[in-house]
């Protein structure tokens, strides 16, 4: 383990965090000395993509935090469902006395670029991702509101994406673009509803992120095409947007609260 631990003592969630960035987010935290809860639907969902199921170290993220040498605990929990997500929450508290850092990152999008033009995507569509998106990170967001408002302390980052802000060429995912940008807008509100009491909430805005589910999708895209709107002219890694993550976890961002951080290599304001 490194020996730059700035949050030794903190005790983080976070949701989607089985595969992907999420992982990426749950192991930085751990490896910057915090104890960890990883909320995921399925602990096991990165047995479904073969780059994802690779780059694992362990039966879950659960046993890759242990490994590190900090504790962990897993919950199979549902955002959409606040029930659960409350429970999970009144355990991590019972069994580790505190909630410091929650990161609200389970999510997702569903359809075609083509089937989810604004004009035409069917209902389904839309209450699937609105529900996976902006009412599952209300949920969570709720859920630890409970203890972070009790410590008077903590730090809240909701996940949006650059789709939130900055519209396809094709006017594709309209139902997920509206989702995430009602994510950041709502971050904004919970920062002003929690300032008062120690805490801060900040929304980190991912652009074109490669992981192990995403970069066989950004390829058959045509990745020349996307990358020359990228004036970074690469595609962004897990690891990238973990180290906004720590930044925004620790008390280096403690006057920062509110705020919308791209992670998008300079394509939103190309």
């Amino acid at each position: 383990m490194t020996d730059n631990l700035p949050l030794r003592g903190k005790v983080a969630l976070v949701t989607g965090a089985a595969r992907g960035i999420g992982r990426a987010y749950a192991l930085r935290l751990a490896k910057r000395g915090a104890d960890v809860a990883v909320v995921d639907f399925d602990l096991h969902s990165y047995k479904d993509y073969q780059l994802e199921a690779a780059s694992m170290r362990g039966d879950t993220v659960v046993d890759e935090i242990r490994e590190i040498g900090m504790r962990a605990l897993g919950f199979q929990a549902d955002v959409t469902d606040a029930t659960t997500l409350n429970e999970a929450v009144q355990q991590i508290v019972g069994e580790w006395g505190r909630l410091d850092i929650a990161i609200c990152n389970a999510g997702g999008g569903v359809g075609s670029p083509e089937e989810t033009r604004a004009s035409i995507v069917e209902k389904d569509l839309v209450d699937v991702v609105v529900a996976r998106n902006l009412t599952g990170t209300i949920h969570t967001c709720q859920a630890v509101a409970v203890p972070m408002k009790e410590q008077r302390s903590g730090k809240i980052v909701t996940v949006g994406s650059q789709a939130g802000h900055r519209i396809a060429d094709n006017g594709g995912y309209a139902h997920y673009g509206a989702a995430k940008a009602a994510v950041a807008k709502y971050t904004q509100y919970l920062a002003r509803d929690l300032g008062p009491f120690g805490v801060t909430v900040n929304c980190v805005a991912p652009g074109y992120i490669s992981t192990g589910r995403l970069a066989p999708i950004l390829s058959a895209l045509g990745d020349a095409q996307l990358l020359d709107d990228v004036p970074l002219g690469r595609y962004g890694t897990p690891e990238d947007c973990a180290g906004v993550i720590e930044f925004l976890s620790s008390d280096l961002s403690d006057y920062v609260t509110g705020a919308i951080i791209p992670v998008d290599g300079g394509l939103t304001y190309s």
